[in-house]
């Protein structure tokens, strides 16, 4: 991340939540925003964080972390698309639904990622980054900092200019960055994907690992 890089978490629920304590660990300034501006502001005191309303905190923002729905993010992305031209947009969403069997079921085509979906409706010259969603709420939360070897945590992108930027923010969470490829490779890291902490994968892994499995 760039010294002047200001980030921030929208949307502060399960994932959201994990992603913001993270950051909270190694005391890196960033926004929080929710569509409840008190929860907001209740929850960044903890954090010591700054609370906004979601679109100041878009338009403040260099890299957005979007921790809202899937389903919601492709209107998101047009209802802000002149405040989001020309940044970073973090995507950890995936692309899932309750199933009748207390299971999830993907909702989109099966060769289908959100990664790519997303990146679909990018405003003028943004940039999506799949990351932060491929562990599960809990494990983003509890591996974070983990002992004696850092978890994993996978990420997908286009453009090779910000990687450095991207694995700062992944390590400002407690973990180590691995890149697995563009955007056409968003499918291995999320649900149901080879690496994924609900996929093939089924757990965290530390880098050597990792590296065993890409």
């Amino acid at each position: 991340m760039t010294t002047n890089s200001k980030v921030a978490v929208i949307g502060l629920g399960n994932i959201g939540q994990a992603v913001a304590g993270n950051f909270a660990k190694s005391n890196t300034s960033f926004i929080a925003a929710d569509r409840n501006v008190e929860k907001a502001k209740e929850l960044a005191v903890k954090w010591n964080a700054k609370p906004n309303d979601i679109a100041t905190a878009v338009k403040d923002a260099d890299i957005v972390i979007l921790a809202i729905p899937f389903e919601t993010i492709g209107g998101f992305l047009k209802d802000y698309s002149t405040d989001l031209e020309g940044k970073i947009i973090v995507d950890p969403s995936n692309p899932i639904a309750p199933d009748e069997n207390g299971g999830f079921k993907k909702i989109v085509g099966e060769n289908e990622s959100a990664g790519e979906i997303n990146s679909s409706y990018l405003p003028k010259n943004a940039k999506l980054v799949k990351a932060f969603g491929t562990l599960g709420a809990a494990s983003l939360a509890g591996s974070s900092y983990q002992t004696p070897e850092k978890a994993v945590l996978f990420y997908a992108n286009n453009d090779e200019t910000i990687d450095t930027e991207i694995e700062k923010l992944i390590q400002d969470n407690g973990f180590d960055a691995l890149k697995i490829g563009g955007l056409d490779q968003s499918i291995r890291i999320e649900v149901f994907g080879d690496l994924h902490e609900f996929g093939a994968l089924g757990k965290t892994v530390t880098i050597e690992e990792a590296k065993q499995k890409i």
